[in-house]
């Protein structure tokens, strides 16, 4: 009698990060909607830094599982791949939440960061001409499909950095690969 072993499935980055995504996605919404009701600023402060702490924390859960449930290695390029998809997956979900947010749920949204920007040009001793024009020029980036838009692209974006720095320190190096 031969024994016959099942295959170990191996977690891929794109599994990992899907997964972890996920959590980061639904964790971004719960953060956003505190910092909503609550009323901070999502620009500065906690309001801006804190979603990269979650971001931090997720990805380094997300590189210990890829490689617990793996070979128990993980390269940079593979760290910033799981990276990728987790991003890409936690974006998509909090900036559709974000965009139905600001259409349907609180339409006075886009109208609160449209008065903050212009507490702060008055703060930085703008003229009337100069904050009308920066409110013209601004106005268009200040919709909910742009803030969706924009979300997105800058979630993935910011995503791959901190995935790539965090990957510097979370990889593993197979030695078996090593010349």
């Amino acid at each position: 009698m031969e024994d016959q072993q099942e295959p170990i499935e191996v977690v891929t980055t794109r599994q990992a990060g899907i997964r972890y995504g996920l959590i980061l996605g639904v964790i971004s919404i719960a953060y956003f909607v505190v910092l909503s009701a609550t009323g901070v600023n999502m620009t500065e402060g906690i309001g801006r830094w804190g979603s990269l702490i979650f971001t931090t924390v997720i990805f380094i859960l997300a590189h210990k599982y890829f490689k617990e449930n793996g070979d128990g290695y993980m390269s940079l390029g593979q760290g910033v791949g799981i990276a990728f998809w987790c991003s890409l997956v936690s974006a998509v979900i909090s900036s559709v939440f974000t965009f139905i947010y600001v259409s349907f749920i609180d339409e006075g949204f886009v109208q609160a960061l449209k008065d903050a920007q212009y507490d702060q040009f008055v703060a930085r001793g703008m003229s009337d001409a100069q904050i009308d024009q920066a409110m013209s020029f601004s106005a268009s980036f200040m919709t909910p499909t742009a803030i969706m838009l924009f979300g997105l692209i800058g979630g993935v974006i910011i995503g791959l950095i901190v995935g790539l720095i965090i990957s510097f320190f979370t990889q593993k190096k197979n030695p078996d690969l090593i010349a």
